[in-house]
């Protein structure tokens, strides 16, 4: 078959007619439709314009993103230790602490600042001698 028919006829309304005359029967076909070169240019052209206008909007996004994750990442890091908190019902912190040593018992406590045990444990070998616990003087006589 002819790879071309009506080329003797200007394209449109004569060319369709003659085709219309001449065939036997008209019917929806599906095909991939050739472009012309002046429409791939175009194409090319709207593609740069759009890949344009896109980076434009990511680096935008980027920014706004950036600006986001530092108003989030302190609220997040509060959040991780306020779940821990409640998680655990308790915290863990170093204070200095008051010892104190139950000969009979033969444990030793630990006591914070509000005279709270924080810790408890059985006496180890080296704190089983006596301590002599010195006065200091004031300087009157007591």
């Amino acid at each position: 078959m002819d790879k071309v028919l009506g080329m003797d006829y200007q394209q449109g309304p004569k060319r369709g007619q003659f085709l219309q005359d001449n065939c036997d029967t008209r019917e929806e076909v599906g095909y991939m439709k050739r472009f012309t070169p002046e429409e791939i240019s175009a194409f090319k052209d709207n593609l740069a314009t759009v890949a344009i206008e896109i980076n434009d909007i990511e680096e935008a996004k980027k920014e706004v993103l950036k600006d986001f994750k530092t108003q989030l990442t302190p609220l997040i890091d509060e959040k991780v230790i306020l779940l821990t908190n409640i998680k655990k019902k308790a915290e863990f912190i170093n204070e200095s602490c008051y010892k104190f040593i139950d000969f009979e018992s033969k444990q030793v406590g630990y006591y914070n600042s509000e005279g709270l045990l924080v810790e408890e444990r059985n006496m180890r070998p080296d704190e089983a001698q006596l301590t002599i616990r010195m006065e200091s003087k004031t300087g009157t006589h007591n």
